[in-house]
């Protein structure tokens, strides 16, 4: 099915990429629907094609109402630049702009930018609110998207979601779009909705079936080790490496670099310019391996990136799909590997009642497994634990005891 299917413009279907000769799923899904004026609640996984399945018909609904606005509300700074630019891309036909408005961006800037009255806003949730609260009028928005909408709602950000949509047009259309959806999420879309149609371009919680996924058991201890001939004996030019905590991702990066594999970390705790510099210099080839924290696992397009390794699994188990989906986008293959020791087998458990899939491990070459499963039990041995008892009881009984006092001077 091509695209002149949809109903949209000329000039929109003049302005897609050459590489776009027909609509993905969600947006064969999608499309009609926003199109018609409905409220949608779409689940589609990452590299789906998802921005353009909203960013087109709001193209085509803001060419025919030049006075209204759109607002695209996303997790991460990173999303907001990403999405503002495809937009932008495919609005310039209509001459129609998008900004971008995040934090670590000089908000005077923003603001200067804000007085042109762009037709679409692509913002994350805390310098939208500090806008709206320094002058920002939302009453012409009569469009509301929420990108990667169960994150706004997993980091926190859903009171601020709440405050602004109260501060837009009293109708207005609303879309959610995300790779998951939980029931508390469902319950929070229908405060914001009217009658929505609910859309799925693929079995929910479910990764991209052009995924390889691979999973080997090694030793906690062994996982910087092991990711390093992994890497080295696969000769891979580019993989997107996840780690839980940011300290991890900053010693992992070092050490790679000591064997000889130029990497760099990425994590909230970068400033804003030191993010961007990162992710171009991965993109652009001149770093082989990038190691991040989660602020990465939603939403950002890293163009033909073959591998993503997960050197510690997620502590929620959605987040497994959002990492995983950064590979094979837009129908390419990809590799999904995983690195897992013995303590994380609850996780990972998690995860295969998530998916419904087995996800089962292997071993290693030259990577033995020598660590034992937790069996919930302390490691201190019960003659320790006695000994201890012994001594506090002591201790115990000895508080209680009355010193013999001591004659006083002179006395008989």
């Amino acid at each position: 099915m091509p695209f002149s299917t949809l109903s949209l413009c000329s000039e929109l279907l003049h302005a897609l990429p050459n590489t776009f000769k027909q609509p993905t799923a969600i947006q064969a899904l999608a499309i009609p629907e926003l199109l018609a004026g409905n409220d949608v609640l779409a689940l589609a996984n990452t590299g789906s094609g998802k921005t353009l399945a909203y960013g087109l018909p709001l193209l085509e609904a803001l060419n025919a109402n030049p006075q209204h606005q759109a607002l695209i509300l996303v997790p991460t700074r990173e999303l907001a630049m990403q999405v503002s630019d495809a937009i932008n891309q495919v609005g310039s036909a209509l001459d129609l702009s998008a900004i971008c408005l995040c934090g670590g961006v000089d908000k005077a800037a923003q603001q200067q930018a804000l007085a042109d009255n762009p037709n679409i806003l692509v913002a994350t949730t805390g310098r939208l609110v500090d806008l709206a609260n320094n002058g920002l009028d939302l009453s012409t928005v009569h469009y509301l998207i929420l990108d990667e909408a169960d994150r706004l709602l997993d980091m926190g950000f859903w009171p601020d979601v709440q405050n602004i949509a109260m501060q837009t047009a009293r109708k207005r259309q609303t879309a959610m779009f995300s790779a998951t959806f939980s029931d508390a999420l469902k319950q929070k879309a229908n405060q914001l909705m009217v009658a929505p149609k609910q859309l799925a371009a693929h079995q929910e919680n479910s990764t991209h079936q052009e995924v390889t996924e691979t999973l080997y058991l090694v030793n906690k201890g062994s996982k910087a080790k092991a990711l390093i001939e992994c890497i080295k004996q696969n000769a891979w030019s580019q993989v997107l490496v996840f780690v839980g905590a940011k300290e991890n991702a900053d010693g992992l990066a070092k050490k790679l670099n000591k064997a000889g594999i130029s990497a760099s970390a990425l994590h909230g705790n970068k400033v804003q310019t030191e993010r961007e510099q990162a992710l171009a210099q991965f993109k652009s080839g001149q770093i082989n391996v990038l190691i991040a924290t989660d602020l990465l696992a939603r939403g950002i397009h890293i163009e033909h990136l073959p591998v993503v390794i997960n050197v510690e699994l997620p502590m929620h188990a959605e987040t497994y799909i959002h990492r995983v989906g950064r590979t094979a986008r837009a129908g390419e293959q990809g590799v999904a590997m995983s690195l897992v020791c013995h303590g994380e087998m609850d996780a990972l458990n998690a995860i295969r009642h998530l998916t419904q899939r087995a996800l089962p491990v292997q071993e290693l070459d030259g990577f033995p497994v020598t660590d034992k499963p937790s069996i919930g039990e302390s490691k201190r041995a019960p003659r320790d634990k006695k000994a201890n008892r012994r001594t506090n009881a002591k201790k115990s009984i000895k508080q209680f005891q009355t010193k013999p006092k001591r004659p006083a001077p002179g006395a008989k």
